[in-house]
């Protein structure tokens, strides 16, 4: 893939708000989290995407079905191989997230996402034990339009990196968070002398 090939190789949608409870559990399962990530990079058919995960094509389908019903995934071309018509997926936005009132349009509370940072924890182990996890922690106290302001510069930061061509040899994870820690001590005003 050339260096000026948009990533990925078809329109979509910036971000999508998840506002069913279909939708929030397709996204919670790891195989199709997987299948998000990969079509990131191009658009694929379930025999591709099997091939990636190594994983049978009627499973990979499945999945992609669950997707698609959801409206996370759609059809983006298709070409005729043979006498079947061939379908290549993809993602309908680059960025879905969980609406934070966490009720659907009818008032039914949405399923929790899942935790990006169990999921992080998990996959970075080997890079940890290998001594190539590359991650900070820091702590401000700020007040919350600070917090929302910060967090519109990672989600330009987000939004860059899935931007990147994919060109390399080695899939790289990224994850942040921002998040309110209720119990975090604070230091008493300061004493005048």
């Amino acid at each position: 893939m050339s260096i000026n090939t948009p990533v990925p190789d078809y329109e979509l949608e910036d971000t999508i708000e998840l506002t069913t409870a279909d939708q929030v559990r397709a996204i919670s399962d790891p195989l199709r989290t997987t299948i998000l990530g990969l079509l990131h990079e191009r658009a694929a058919t379930v025999t591709e995407l099997a091939t990636a995960v190594k994983r049978p094509k009627s499973t990979v389908a499945h999945h992609v079905k669950v997707l698609a019903d959801a409206g996370i995934l759609r059809v983006v071309r298709t070409r005729r191989v043979r006498a079947i018509e061939e379908r290549f997926y993809g993602r309908a936005a680059r960025m879905f997230y969980v609406g934070l009132g966490r009720s659907g349009p009818d008032g039914v509370p949405l399923p929790p996402d899942f935790n990006d940072f169990e999921v992080a924890a998990k996959e970075s182990t080997p890079a940890y034990d290998a001594g190539q996890l590359r991650s900070f922690i820091r702590h401000a106290r700020i007040p919350e339009e600070r917090a929302a302001e910060f967090w519109q510069q990672v989600d330009r930061l987000i939004h860059s990196f899935d931007q990147l061509p994919r060109t390399g040899d080695t899939t790289y994870g990224f994850t942040v968070g921002l998040y309110p820690i209720l119990d975090y001590p604070t230091l008493p005003p300061p004493q005048d002398d």
